[in-house]
């Protein structure tokens, strides 16, 4: 091994003067195309540089090489439960579900393929070696979300429970900047389709069955414009910041709360730490979502913006208003994010199973396509609860309307609308989704170029 590591030294020294520097490194290292961005490399060599005067001498190239091809052999061996010196595709799906992840062994052999030089369908230590030595990971977990980030396996994510971050991406600010990118898609986003929404939330409260969406966009514009379209959207784009903080930061605690120290957090610790983040965050923001309807819902000059709103709230209805329609709001995280994993999982395995071929990555459309899908059928499945709490949010508005709890809406729509009244304003609902999925993707990639977000 000795004499590789040699070898490999005198390749990445380019000017043989000894001492490779991190230009040098980053000019060998893109030959076999190891290393995925200059993070990475910059990684590799703050690592070796154990003197810090900005080179790699023989000794320290040594000496990183044999430090990291331990932790790899340790990696290697618990992967190796039946100890033969091989990897296989029972061994991957064994080991990912003691950490809670459930992959198919379909899936787990496209795992294999890209790290199988030889084509036997099993790795051995030097295939696992040479695929892992310029890769910065130092045990199993890392080298999963390598899988994750070099292969595109969804393993466990879904649209509606925060992202997880690593330690290194908490330690270098990676974090912020994929939260900060995500809320300016969002804003855009929701700008964009705001004109859908609005009238959506016009249907559902005064919603009846001669309302059409081109009765509904004409009556909006006659009554106050085309701006009009837009009126609620501040609102709806001002409560993303400390929505998307609070629910980054509750999740983060309720992981802790769910699982003891040193223990993994598997797919149902995500997915209820998730939902009760979810809760939590629409505790805190809830009055902006009540600002929100009546903004939508009222008159030309009724209210003159979010504080003229909130002031006129607090003093006619009292504060308790600010909490209308809290209660099937906070039902509705259940069904939607619970449907939406599924769904989405159901659909990413589908794929996984039936149409990876040479590479497990689907491709931005089919991606986009899942996400929406499955977005879609969780907003089916607690839509009713959704028009509930639109209603009781806006009740007050309502001329001659009388203040019915969410029992008694919900009996009321039955009796006089019958089950399609629960659905009302739901066609401009799906007519917002592949727009604005598609539009806060765009966005989002183009904001984590621009903020610097590395991309594994």
């Amino acid at each position: 091994m000795g004499a590789l590591h040699g070898d490999l030294f005198g390749y990445l020294d380019y000017n043989d003067n000894g001492t490779p520097d991190i230009l040098e490194l980053k000019k060998g290292l893109e030959d076999p195309g190891v290393i995925q961005s200059l993070e990475e490399e910059r990684k590799i060599f703050v690592t070796g540089d154990i003197n810090k005067d900005g080179k790699l001498d023989f000794e320290e190239f040594m000496k990183y090489l044999k430090d990291h091809e331990k932790k790899m052999k340790l990696a290697f061996k618990s992967l190796d439960k039946n100890n033969d010196g091989k990897i296989e595709a029972s061994e991957i799906v064994q080991s990912l579900k003691i950490l809670g992840l459930t992959i198919s062994e379909q899936q787990a052999e496209l795992i294999l393929r890209s790290i199988d030089a030889d084509g036997t369908m099993t790795v051995d230590w030097n295939e696992w070696r040479d695929y892992f030595l310029f890769n910065p990971v130092t045990d199993i977990e890392e080298i999963i979300r390598f899988w994750k980030h070099s292969t595109g396996i969804d393993i466990g994510d879904s649209l509606t429970i925060p992202d997880e971050f690593t330690e290194d991406e908490k330690k270098s600010g990676q974090w912020w900047r994929q939260l900060l990118a995500g809320g300016i898609a969002g804003a855009v986003s929701r700008t964009s389709t705001a004109p859908l929404d609005r009238l959506k939330v016009m249907m559902q409260v005064h919603g009846s069955k001669s309302m059409n969406i081109f009765g509904g966009f004409r009556q909006m514009i006659k009554e106050g414009g085309v701006r009009s379209l837009w009126r609620g959207n501040g609102t709806n784009v001002i409560k993303i910041a400390p929505e998307t903080a609070i629910k980054f930061w509750a999740y983060e605690q309720y992981k802790k709360l769910l699982t003891e120290e040193g223990q993994k957090v598997g797919t149902f610790e995500r997915f209820v730490s998730g939902s009760m983040a979810g809760a939590t965050a629409q505790t805190f923001i809830y009055p902006m979502e009540v600002m929100k309807t009546r903004l939508a819902v009222g008159k030309t000059g009724q209210y003159s913006g979010i504080y003229d709103c909130a002031k006129k709230i607090l003093k006619h209805e009292g504060f308790g208003a600010f909490y209308k329609g809290y209660v099937p709001n906070l039902l509705g995280i259940i069904p939607y994010a619970g449907i939406d994993l599924a769904v989405y999982e159901l659909l990413k395995s589908h794929w996984l199973d039936n149409f990876a071929k040479d590479s497990v990555n689907p491709g931005v459309v089919v991606l986009l396509g899942c996400g929406a899908l499955s977005s879609t059928c969780g907003q089916l499945a607690s839509y009713p609860l959704a028009l509930v709490r639109t209603r009781m949010q806006a009740q007050a508005m309502v001329e001659g309307a009388s203040q019915l709890n969410m029992v008694g809406l919900f009996r009321r729509i039955i009796s006089k609308e019958g089950i399609p009244g629960l659905y009302r304003g739901i066609t401009p609902n799906f007519m917002k989704v592949l727009p604005a999925v598609g539009i806060s993707y765009v966005v989002y990639e183009n904001m984590k170029q621009t903020l610097g977000v590395t991309q594994k």
